[in-house]
């Protein structure tokens, strides 16, 4: 039979080198897309609280060196400077460990992180300008003490996803914790 003299050929692997340089290129491509949408996600999460922290340590400052608050301040009450630039800078970390959630699905898999990390940054906003711009630190406290509630929990929903993004907290309860033993002596003297 003629089919048994009939020999099948293969055909050659078509992969030339040019291919292979073509879709390394393409590879290359989308790593740097994938970095670039990642830049501008955690640029967003960062520079939104901090900005929203840094206009209301701003409106607190502008009405706190006039007040009768600055007078009863106790002698190691930090000055004003120091708690308008740490403020910002706990919202900084706190946009960064957020970031670092969101990158791994954590915002996804439980949505209570994401309703506490958006309260502890309202109520990191409020605080500032309640204590100094108002004058009202009962308030202040009960806002301070709530941020430090929200915060501890967002550390606990935020480990579960990224224990570096629950580390990166730690240093904003130590503040926080700091502001509510400050919020409480200027409530009594």
């Amino acid at each position: 039979m003629a089919s048994d003299d009939f020999k099948h050929r293969l055909t050659p692997h078509t992969d030339t080198a040019t291919n292979q340089k073509g879709r390394m290129f393409e590879k290359r491509q989308k790593r740097k897309d994938m970095a670039k949408r990642g830049l501008k996600s955690l640029a967003i999460a960062v520079t939104l609280p901090l900005s929203l922290t840094v206009l209301s340590a701003c409106i607190g400052f502008s009405t706190a060196r006039d007040d009768s608050l600055s007078s009863r301040m106790p002698f190691w009450f930090p000055p004003s400077w120091a708690l308008h630039f740490t403020c910002p800078a706990t919202s900084f970390l706190m946009g960064l460990a957020a970031w670092m959630v969101w990158a791994d699905g954590g915002f996804h898999r439980n949505p209570m992180a994401l309703l506490l990390y958006f309260t502890q940054l309202l109520l990191a906003v409020l605080w500032d300008p309640l204590v100094f711009a108002v004058g009202t630190t009962r308030l202040g406290l009960m806002v301070c003490l709530g941020l430090l509630l929200s915060q501890y929990g967002c550390m606990r929903a935020f480990g579960s996803v990224n224990p570096i993004a629950s580390g990166l907290i730690k240093p904003c309860l130590a503040w926080v914790a700091f502001l509510s033993m400050l919020n409480l002596k200027l409530l009594f003297v």
